[in-house]
């Protein structure tokens, strides 16, 4: 028989475990679903073990030493997630997926060996648990979806053949693991040191160095870690070449500019950055002499070039915009203007032949052409209006909707991503739909990556504002896919699929629609807390619940104790629409009023007519009316 005193101890120390896994947070983006699935169950234990501490005897300890046990493995699993180098996360995530998979499986294990009979525990904690004990069993098995790009751009970086490695590989991996200046990779290279010491035997000491060198190669200077690496052969050459300028004798001023904006002849920083034939970029004054000299080659490489166009490199000269404006630094404007008479940062609006060679790159049979294109052009899209009036004008969304159907991720992901950017601009909705955009893109949000998917459902929201392209919309496969993406997507993909959802269910054609696609189960799943949702779900089944089949859909969940809650704790928007579901149901079937006054919602109705919205003081009033018109009918019954 165990003693009660060394248990309530035993209990303190696993609470004290939960605690510490509760204020962990902020988890690396290769593992975070799976980080944070486990922190929310491992939460629910917390009710166990609170009322577990007034158990009086037991007959052994060991189901609780050995969930000690579990908690310490989740702790330290967590705590790697959360303050381990990113970097070494993403090449371990095999070895770390399965170690996610080992605890959840010993977590269920030592669930079952508990002695609840002996714990007095409520109801309530035995459902808690049960519910627990559900989610584990679900959970097994599955793995998180995983960002192939991310992945490949990775191996990219670290391969130590110049061959292999690809730029844009660096700036997408720097801008998705948040590596983009010299602090960031700074505190990166020394998790990477800490995480190494556990990896024992391991032999990713070379491959991290060489991807951290990568991701400094495209770094951004910040006033934590002024930098600057200037290429030796490159001042040399800038020094002894006739175009150059003569060298400086003053010292760099903070803060430094990076390297790679800086260009090769002048080494000065880049205005008007522009590719030649053979990749390298330089600035357009300078490379333009150069060539006016009667010179064929290019400066660096010194290869003879095949051509003398020179094409605006517009991923880098937005990297120096946003270096500049970090920076505080006026970058002088180039000659000419956009539309309505003002100046353009990337006067790529302004140099219509510029973006026309950019669409002509996407009928490229070479798919790194196409995907380079196809990037530029997203970016473009993205930075102004401008730009995307003249894409748009110019013929750029038929060629985009070509690539949809891409087999190539990237390219598909860039150009769904582009349109999604070119839809902001209102008049190219209509145009977009017009060209056939709908059902490509349904196809995306069906079977792309997830990036892509997530890029397609806000592709389909924002081309959804405009009233007749609800109804097109709706006619399509397009909302049993976005219920898909609700169901399993990333926290980004279902915010994304919902935001669509309730866009597109204004329209009420559509909302049997989504009944039909089964969408009532995610939403009411996303009514956890925890979920981060609750606000788009319950938003959403307030417009359903308008229609007959949607509020059929919805009684039949255990819906009537969340709604309670919800007007009773909620926010003021979430009282709101919790009130006008609840409305609607009790309004279709009195048997769900009776249900409410179960849960005691009296009292947080009456409440919300004092305190509430005015729409909510509305609801509540009339809910309340129809709860005493119910009861008062139940008592004529009795007489």
């Amino acid at each position: 028989m165990a003693g009660q005193g060394e248990f309530q101890e035993l209990v303190e120390t696993l609470i004290g475990l939960l605690n510490e896994i509760s204020s962990l947070g902020d988890y690396a983006r290769s593992h975070r679903k799976e980080c944070t699935n486990l922190a929310r169950r491992l939460k629910l234990l917390a009710p166990l073990l609170e009322e577990a501490r007034e158990a009086s005897s037991l007959d052994s300890l060991s189901p609780f030493h050995d969930l000690k046990l579990v908690l310490h493995s989740a702790k330290d699993l967590l705590s790697l997630c959360h303050k381990g180098s990113k970097i070494f996360l993403i090449m371990k995530r095999e070895g770390i997926a399965s170690s996610f998979q080992s605890v959840t499986a010993d977590l269920e294990h030592v669930l079952d060996s508990l002695p609840y009979n002996s714990l007095n525990l409520s109801e309530e904690v035995r459902e808690q648990v049960e519910l627990l004990h559900a989610q584990l069993k679900r959970a097994k098995g599955k793995a998180e979806v995983i960002d192939t790009e991310l992945i490949e751009d990775l191996m990219r970086c670290s391969m130590s053949d110049e061959r292999d490695y690809d730029r844009m590989a660096a700036e997408r991996l720097a801008d998705k693991l948040h590596l983009k200046t010299w602090s960031e990779i700074k505190e990166e290279e020394f998790r990477a040191q800490e995480s190494l010491k556990l990896d024992k035997g391991g032999d990713l000491d070379a491959a991290i160095k060489m991807v951290l060198g990568r991701l400094k190669g495209v770094a951004i200077s910040d006033a934590d870690e002024p930098y600057v690496s200037i290429d030796k052969a490159r001042v040399d050459f800038a020094m002894r070449n006739p175009l150059s300028p003569s060298p400086r004798s003053d010292k760099l001023s903070n803060p430094a500019i990076p390297e790679d904006f800086r260009c090769p002849i002048s080494l000065e920083l880049m205005k008007d950055p522009v590719i030649v034939a053979t990749g390298q970029t330089y600035e357009r004054s300078y490379i333009q002499k150069w060539l006016d000299a009667g010179h064929k080659t290019c400066p660096i490489t010194q290869q003879t070039l095949p051509h003398l166009v020179l094409t605006p490199n517009y991923v880098l000269r937005s990297l120096i915009c946003q270096w500049c404006e970090t920076n505080g630094i006026e970058l002088p404007k180039k000659v000419g203007t956009s539309r309505g008479g003002h100046s353009s940062d990337l006067e790529a609006c302004g140099d219509r032949v510029a973006v026309e060679a950019l669409l002509q790159k996407l009928s490229s049979p070479q798919v790194d052409v196409q995907r380079i294109a196809v990037a530029d052009l997203r970016l473009l899209a993205k930075r102004s209006i401008d730009n995307r009036i003249c894409i748009a004008e110019a013929g750029g969304v038929p060629l985009l909707i070509g690539l949809l159907s891409s087999t190539d991720t990237r390219i598909q992901e860039h150009a769904v991503t582009a349109l999604l950017n070119l839809s902001i601009h209102d008049p190219n909705k209509a145009q977009i739909v017009q060209a056939g955009a709908i059902n490509p893109i349904v196809e995306v949000l069906k079977s792309g990556s997830m990036e892509a998917r997530e890029n397609a459902a806000a592709t389909l929201f924002s081309l959804s504002v405009v009233d007749d392209n609800k109804v097109t919309i709706g006619q399509t496969a397009a909302i049993p896919a976005l219920v898909n993406l609700l169901r399993e997507g990333t926290p980004r993909g279902k915010k994304d699929a919902a935001t669509a959802l309730f866009n597109l269910s204004i329209y009420q054609g559509n909302k049997a629609k989504a009944v039909r696609a089964g969408v009532v189960p995610p939403l009411m799943e996303l009514l956890d807390p925890n979920a981060g949702m609750v606000d788009e779900a319950l938003a959403i089944l307030a417009i359903l619940a308008t229609h007959q089949e949607g509020r059929v859909a919805i009684g039949q969940e255990s819906t009537i104790p969340l709604l309670v809650e919800l007007i009773r704790s909620g926010s003021a928007r979430n009282k709101e629409n919790a009130a006008a579901v609840l409305l609607a149901l009790g309004q279709n079937d009195a048997a769900h009023l009776v249900t409410a006054q179960q849960y005691d919602a009296g009292v947080p109705l009456a409440e919300l007519v004092q305190n509430g919205t005015s729409r909510a003081r509305r609801k509540a009033s009339l809910i309340l009316e129809l709860m005493h018109k119910q009861q008062q009918e139940q008592l004529n019954k009795q007489q």
